[in-house]
């Protein structure tokens, strides 16, 4: 085995959520979440290196507590974490990049961190990718992104200019098409070691309408790639829940400490950044 066994007490960390009652708005339908329950039995992650810390960066129009039970599986495992809210309903993704990484960066090196990881849920993989355009961060380990809309998104394409989708998802929000005026596509390859977790289910059939197979109801496996990248993994999840899923948190723990993932089914690229 590629590490040691996870505690089963990362199963108790992930707390299932029950969905909200649905809404017939497209903005109800692109937020609804809840939590899938799974067990962690047998599966396998390593333990943290002393001084590695992780910064996690949530979606669009979530809040850090979306973030908080994969936060308490990587602080179980001896990393130190930072996980803020970033107001991601109310600027742009220019400057919620250049207000919110430095800040967490300058946070994991405030706790005396050696190396310095990253996971993102959605939006914030953006931001990630849009800081890198012009930053380093000198003690860069591993990018792990779920489920990111790294060649946009056709919902936005479709749907950004439907009454009442501003007010909701903000400029932000509008800027994650696939046009090539969107920020997604105007951002180069990735050059850190970089992994990606797709989701191939969805809960919002209206809104996969609009998307190409396979897709978690927000983004299509196909936009999730992004040029660079070292690793893609598939899993049967929508996109609300892939951040609290036990088995991606388990999956997250597994590629930080490794490089690997854990799943047999994980596609595997040439890239440069990738990390020994």
């Amino acid at each position: 085995m590629r590490g040691h066994r996870v505690s089963a007490s990362i199963a108790q960390l992930i707390s299932n959520r029950l969905c909200l009652p649905p809404l017939i708005t497209v903005g109800a339908l692109f937020l609804c979440s809840c939590a899938i329950p799974f067990t962690t039995d047998n599966l396998v992650a390593k333990a943290a290196l002393s001084g590695d810390c992780v910064i996690m960066l949530h979606g669009l129009a979530r809040t850090n507590l979306s973030m908080k039970p994969m936060q308490a599986a990587l602080s179980q495992h001896g990393y130190l974490v930072v996980n803020r809210t970033y107001s991601s309903r109310y600027f742009t993704i220019e400057t919620l990049s250049d207000t919110t990484i430095p800040v967490v960066i300058q946070a994991c090196r405030e706790q005396g961190a050696k190396r310095i990881h990253i996971v993102t849920h959605s939006l914030g993989g953006i931001l990630v990718r849009y800081y890198m355009e012009s930053n380093e961060i000198p003690e860069i380990g591993r990018f792990i992104m779920l489920a990111p809309p790294n060649q946009g998104s056709e919902v936005i394409d479709t749907f950004g200019k439907v009454p009442g989708f501003y007010s909701i998802f903000g400029p932000a929000g509008l800027q994650l098409g696939t046009k090539e005026d969107g920020v997604p596509r105007q951002l180069g390859p990735v050059t850190i070691d970089t992994a990606v977790i797709s989701g191939t289910s969805s809960i919002n059939v209206f809104l996969s309408l609009s998307l190409p197979n396979p897709d978690d109801g927000k983004v299509s496996v196909a936009s999730t790639r992004v040029d660079g990248m070292c690793a893609l993994l598939q899993l049967p999840i929508a996109h609300p829940f892939i951040m609290k899923d036990a088995r991606v948190i388990t999956e997250v723990l597994t590629y930080i400490s490794t490089g690997e993932f854990l799943s047999t089914n994980a596609e595997y690229l040439d890239c440069e950044g990738r990390q020994r």
